[in-house]
């Protein structure tokens, strides 16, 4: 039996169901927690062999000694994981202190988190980037902006989802949001801003790289905007990924390393040709997540393709198989609203119109509605046209049909 040690099962609250998916491969599930056992979902506890409790993942000394009492009881762990960017690094410290070859180490950790470094695997994978500097100093900012023109996102070189993120147009905005970046006191990159449409390739690598499941999400709208600008954001899984598409997410998988784990590529779809960079319809890098795509996007692939992916990422890893899957059954999506937005149709009227094509309305917590709406409305669609109406009635706002 392989152990697998799962570092914060917990949070987010959907986690469980991947050591449900452990649970039935046959492994057995170490879960080091930071709640009370009696806060747990009654699923975790009933998916798990035991846990341990710490007061704090920040405090590795208590980590480490959680690992090393699974160690000591269960014998060499076989898996230490999170699946949760947050503790990326952790799982990769574990690792290292532990040896445990399964997953990336460190060194390796540390180098694909930063969005500067991942470029010369996109490009050896031959896909193109934006053009970028590391910035440290302002006067350098100015520099590339007259040498790329200013339209340009600065962004942290080493970040998750889109805080600290903004797209600048003229020299004002630059000198704002660089007087705020420079408070935040950490590496921020400049880059050409890419026109195009936001879409993912997302799956799971086995331990030779090869991909077993590969799907890919269009967004509709973007994290960026919609933290910056307070706009409504959505995204909804594709019906198929054509060859050409399964061949570059294959090259990257390749360029990285990546192995026995959950990959969430993202890419920008070029809306026209852009020079230096690519022809209208071109994919062009943005940035490599090593870990599951983020929210309820797992829940999204299962409602997609009738799926269980917490239990296919467990057969990847634990069985090194998977069943195949060309097409997807449905396309699922989500809109997220925003409070205090004008829209023309209520949410009674939406709930109503798609009452069969719909899976659930959810109001999200502050900390997860920044970047993903107050309000969510998730659906699928057996019809493209259909998905489509649904996103444009989600979307409508008054100000759009009667601008003062």
């Amino acid at each position: 039996m392989e152990n697998f040690i799962f570092i914060s099962p917990n949070y987010p609250d959907n986690y469980w169901m991947f050591c449900r998916g452990l649970k039935e491969m046959g492994a057995r599930v170490l879960a080091v927690i930071d709640t009370d056992y009696n806060t747990l979902n009654p699923q975790l506890i009933k998916h798990i062999d035991e846990c341990y409790k710490v007061s704090s993942f920040h405090n590795y000394d208590e980590v480490y000694r959680a690992v090393a009492y699974f160690a000591f009881k269960y014998g060499k762990p076989n898996w230490i994981e999170s699946n949760n960017e947050a503790w990326l690094d952790l799982d990769a410290k574990l690792r290292d202190d532990f040896h445990v070859t399964s997953g990336f180490s460190y060194k390796q950790i540390h180098i694909f988190q930063s969005k500067s470094a991942m470029k010369s695997y996109y490009e050896k994978a031959g896909l193109a980037v934006a053009p970028y500097c590391l910035v440290s100093s302002l006067d350098q900012a100015k520099t590339f902006a007259n040498q790329y023109g200013w339209n340009l996102v600065l962004k942290p070189d080493v970040g998750v989802g889109s805080s600290h993120t903004w797209h600048i147009h003229n020299e004002h905005e630059l000198e704002q949001y660089w007087n705020q970046a420079e408070s935040l006191n950490i590496q921020m990159i400049l880059e050409e801003f890419i026109d195009g449409h936001v879409t993912t390739l997302d799956g799971i690598a086995d331990a030779k790289g090869n991909i077993r499941f590969l799907c890919s999400m269009d967004y509709v709208s973007n994290c960026m905007d919609s933290v910056q600008n307070h706009d409504s954001v959505g995204s909804y899984y594709n019906f198929i990924v054509d060859q050409e598409r399964k061949e570059v997410a294959q090259r990257v998988i390749n360029s990285f390393g990546i192995k026995n784990r959950f990959f969430h590529g993202e890419y920008f779809e070029l809306k026209h040709d852009q020079e230096g960079i690519g022809k209208k319809g071109d994919l062009v890098a943005l940035e490599m997540n090593f870990r599951p795509p983020g929210g309820f996007c797992p829940d999204l692939i299962n409602y997609s393709y009738n799926e269980d992916i917490y239990r296919l990422w467990a057969e990847v890893l634990l069985k090194q198989e998977c069943a195949m899957h060309e097409k997807a059954d449905y396309s699922a999506g989500f809109i997220g609203r925003r409070t205090g937005v004008d829209y023309v149709n209520s949410l009674e009227m939406l709930m109503e119109k798609y009452e069969k094509e719909l899976l659930g309305v959810e109001v999200l917590p502050p900390a997860f509605a920044s970047a993903m709406g107050n309000v969510t409305i998730k659906a699928r669609f057996t019809d493209e046209d259909r998905r489509n109406e649904f996103f444009k009635d989600s979307f409508a706002r008054k100000s759009d049909i009667n601008p003062e």
